[in-house]
């Protein structure tokens, strides 16, 4: 009776879990698939096994038994690594998908064995978090912080090294040419002005020529020989009253004109056979050599703290103009250049002054970008000014949390100037900045920049 009491119970006890299994397992192949169900299937079996042997009795002692028991231990351990591995899953795109449980993630397109040892699994390696995506005004300001400031002991040098020099040449014009009325020398610099600094590497050196205005005037650009309003003509007047030599720059002349060119050659001979530039590069602890092949009034300086390249420039401001003795190249000679270099830093200030803008940060990083781009090299200077003037005309916001958004603006503004051919001076309409641009240079220039619109950070990595 007892042993009947026990046996039904459990029968009862099996049938109990039996059904439970059932149920399981027949949810199983809804959830797991066939594979899964295949893997919980089995396991379920064994189970069953354990539960068999554990509510079996034993018989102590008896060899026949216990090597039954160790035989069904190994087929069950048999049975578990016999167990098929379940195929890769498609990916589901139906959002009856199974989650699996993020306590232990699969490896990529299989699913895992079931595992039988007893130690406790290992802790996944915690992965780190992508970097973080910056905007594009966290690119820019981290562009201009790296590689546009320039440092400070080569901030100060540079100009100090300038400024030596131009004294000493001060010094050698008035002692070599007293006759001639040359006003005092100054420096222009991007360095000093803030707008295009991205190293301490250029200065220009303004040599004023003082002239007297009741023998001298302006004509104007469109009527020149090269009909570009940008470039002047200074002609010599009255000269039936005041014959040549009443004015010491008559020497000067070419055709009644003060040609800019017999100025040029008459200073790059001064500068390259008469002064003696060893000696003052010793003074200075540098060491300086005047450009002899170029067309421009050019000295190298090395120093073991900067490496500086100095222009000069004679310079005329007469009728609010300012004109530089820069003759375009070719064979046409006597004509002055009208710089609005002055005009455009004094207005860029004005306006970041009104409204405390990033108009001088945002020309920093353009300048920047153009110099170290090779098809952009002859955007840099005053066509960016010119377009950043504009858009401040248009009313844009430049507050400094707008700096991302100006930078593209003006990106998409060069853009429409490129493809119309043509870039009109914010001070003069008439002026056309993309005058000395060839077609292939527009339209390299224009591809570039249309190519950065969509992602304009590519303009900021290393050319």
């Amino acid at each position: 009776t007892m042993e009947f009491s026990r046996r039904r119970g459990k029968r009862q006890d099996e049938g109990g879990l039996g059904s439970v299994l059932d149920l399981l397992l027949a949810n199983a192949r809804l959830v797991l698939g066939v594979s899964g169900a295949a893997v919980l299937a089995i396991a379920t079996l064994l189970v069953k096994r354990l539960i068999d042997r554990a509510t079996s009795p034993r018989d102590e002692g008896d060899p026949k038994a216990e090597q039954k028991s160790l035989e069904e231990s190994w087929q069950d351990l048999a049975l578990i690594k016999a167990t098929p591995k379940p195929l890769k899953r498609q990916r589901r795109e139906d959002l009856s998908a199974p989650l699996l449980s993020p306590a232990q993630p699969p490896a990529p397109g299989e699913a895992r064995e079931p595992r039988v040892c007893s130690a406790p699994p290992e802790t996944p390696p915690v992965e780190p978090s992508p970097p973080r995506c910056l905007t594009l005004q966290e690119k820019l300001l981290a562009h201009y912080s790296s590689r546009l400031v320039v440092p400070e002991a080569q901030a100060s040098l540079a100009p100090q090294l300038a400024r030596s020099i131009c004294s000493q040449l001060q010094s050698f014009l008035r002692s070599k040419c007293p006759e001639l009325p040359f006003g005092s020398l100054f420096l222009s610099a991007p360095l000093l002005d803030g707008l295009e600094a991205a190293a301490a590497d250029h200065v220009h050196l303004m040599l004023p020529v003082v002239l007297d205005a009741a023998l001298w005037s302006l004509i104007p650009g469109e009527d020149t020989v090269v009909r570009n309003p940008r470039y002047w003509m200074i002609k010599r007047t009255d000269l039936e009253y005041f014959p040549r030599g009443c004015s010491p720059w008559d020497r000067f002349i070419v055709g009644q004109y003060l040609s800019s060119n017999a100025l040029n050659e008459t200073l790059h001979k001064l500068l390259v056979a008469s002064i003696n530039w060893p000696a003052i590069g010793s003074l200075l602890g540098s060491v300086i050599h005047p450009v002899v092949a170029s067309q421009e009034l050019k000295l190298e300086v090395k120093h073991h703290q900067v490496e500086l390249s100095i222009t000069l420039f004679p310079v005329v401001e007469m009728e609010d103009k300012v004109l530089l003795a820069a003759p375009p190249e070719g064979l046409v000679e006597n004509l002055w250049l009208e710089s609005f270099y002055r005009a455009e830093v004094s207005k860029v200030k004005e306006l970041d002054g009104g409204d405390s803008g990033a108009r001088q940060r945002c020309l920093h990083i353009l300048n920047g970008v153009c110099k170290s781009h090779p098809a952009l090299r002859k955007l840099s200077g005053s066509p960016l000014t010119h377009v950043v003037l504009h858009l401040s005309a248009a009313g844009s916001d430049w507050a400094e949390g707008n700096l991302a958004d100006r930078f593209q603006q003006v990106l998409e503004e060069l853009v429409g100037y490129l493809e119309q051919g043509v870039l009109p001076s914010y001070f003069n309409p008439k002026i056309d900045l993309f005058c000395e641009l060839s077609e292939e240079e527009i339209d390299e220039m224009g591809f570039t920049l249309y190519r950065a619109l969509s992602e304009p950070e590519l303009l900021l990595k290393e050319k």
